[in-house]
């Protein structure tokens, strides 16, 4: 872990050239041929890494098919949109495809992806999976349309010898936003080349700004972006206009990333495989996953991770119950509307979250199980020492809005926080441009009053 935006003319000609080179071809019309589309992108290998496995267990006991692997090297923003494209036409679409929770409903709607609940009732494995996974992977309509591969929680990883250096404790438990902040500032006066704190902002990240960012935020206010109740997006919400004056403090007080740095789509990796580990960051709010990254199987393996990273619940903004904030979500594998074999592709599909294949993924992708065979798994938590920190976030987290309009609200998010980060805007102007951008989207009588 790990997350739309409009597309428009040029992002489209180059996507279309890139999957020229990445599975655009016809070879697939094979239907004794899976097609796997998935992301694989700096240190986010894992998915690449469970899927070569699955080809070799898949051809091995079922000669003559082939499962085809479309591994597709963009950002979280770019993948959605190369994703999209391919789902355009019957042939380039994948078979299988690694589906983002928060698309799934989207997608649905856009006609990629195909139901589930015939296949479903014949697998045992099925009633291995937790409610909530299961929830996680249905539309509107009440159908499953994905097979939940993992959920995950978010938190503050800190650097413990960056905290010592700066005379601060290494066991840390804020309970404040004000605590973090002090946080910051004392490592700021204690080595200004140290960048005190990381939160993922603005459009280059994407997803990841809104879920690992602004909704940390914004759900520990005791605020929400969406009213479950009336079934209307809030506007007029002051929870998001302090939620942007967060974002504003960080970045205007040097305690952030530069916005060059913070603009940069590569700044994921870069604080998992540079920052963090070379002692260049004190704290980042980021997600269970990053464990993952620094494990010998990882992208960028760490020896020192367990002793130096340490793990604090995200505060809510003035301590209030429940004390701390979290948000989940995780990855899918869906089955494409345009498969030509559905059932060969769903037979791909349970091969690749099978007992041991789903185990292997949760431990290497530092993932919160969703099998209950997994979760009993002693190997499970064994595996890393911050599982269990991350497993008793599930008590506080969050979902976001399961809406099919939720990409074009998350994108709206993106464009008030970099209008914030970057000055042009103040978070009380950021937050009326995005109430605008709201009402456009659903409508005004798909909105509620947060004042």
């Amino acid at each position: 872990m790990r997350l739309a935006k409009p597309l428009v003319a040029l992002t489209a000609a180059i996507s279309l050239i890139g999957l020229a080179g990445c599975g655009g071809s016809d070879d697939s019309s094979d239907s004794k041929t899976v097609k796997i589309a998935y992301q694989k992108f700096g240190n986010f290998t894992q998915a690449d890494e469970l899927f070569q496995g699955v080809k070799k267990e898949f051809e091995a006991a079922n000669p003559g098919t082939t499962v085809e692997l479309v591994p597709i090297e963009a950002s979280q923003n770019d993948y959605f949109t190369k994703l999209a494209l391919m789902n355009r036409s019957a042939s380039t679409a994948p078979d299988l495809m690694y589906e983002d929770t928060f698309m799934i409903k989207s997608d649905v709607e856009a006609g990629y992806l195909a139901p589930l609940d015939d296949y479903l009732k014949d697998w045992s494995d099925w009633s291995l999976y937790l409610d909530a996974a299961k929830q996680a992977g249905k539309g509107d309509d009440g159908k499953t349309y994905g097979v939940s591969m993992g959920t995950d929680t978010r938190a503050l990883w800190y650097n413990k010898e960056v905290f010592a250096a700066a005379g601060l404790p290494t066991e840390w438990a804020p309970k404040t936003w004000d605590d973090v902040l002090e946080a910051a500032r004392t490592i700021k006066a204690s080595d200004p080349s140290v960048i005190p704190f990381n939160m993922y902002s603005g459009k280059p990240m994407g997803e990841a700004s809104v879920m690992q960012g602004f909704e940390m935020l914004e759900y520990g206010t005791g605020g929400t972006l969406y009213d479950e109740a009336s079934s209307k997006w809030v506007v007029g919400n002051p929870d998001f206009i302090d939620s942007l004056g967060f974002v504003n403090t960080v970045f205007s007080e040097g305690l952030a990333p530069t916005a060059e740095q913070a603009l940069d789509a590569n700044i994921g990796n870069t604080v998992a495989s540079d920052w963090l580990p070379n002692n260049k960051l004190g704290i980042a709010l980021d997600g269970s996953w990053m464990g993952g990254t620094w494990m010998e199987s990882g992208g960028t393996p760490w020896a020192k991770w367990t002793d130096v990273m340490g793990v604090a619940p995200m505060p809510t903004k003035n301590g209030d119950a429940p004390g701390s904030v979290s948000m989940s979500g995780g990855w899918t594998l869906a089955v494409g509307a345009k498969s030509k074999n559905p059932e060969l592709a769903f037979k791909v599909l349970t091969t690749a979250m099978n007992a041991k294949n789903s185990l292997a993924f949760t431990i290497d992708n530092s993932q919160i199980a969703v099998r209950s065979d997994v979760a009993a798994d002693p190997s499970y938590t064994a595996a890393n020492p911050t599982i269990k920190a991350f497993t008793d976030l599930v008590a506080v987290t969050h979902f976001r809005p399961a809406t099919s309009d939720y990409a074009q609200i998350s994108n709206a998010i993106q464009v008030a926080m970099e209008s914030v980060m970057t000055g042009q805007q103040t978070p009380e102007e950021a937050a009326a441009a995005y109430d605008k951008a709201v009402i456009g989207v659903v409508g005004e009588e798909n909105t509620t009053s947060g004042s």
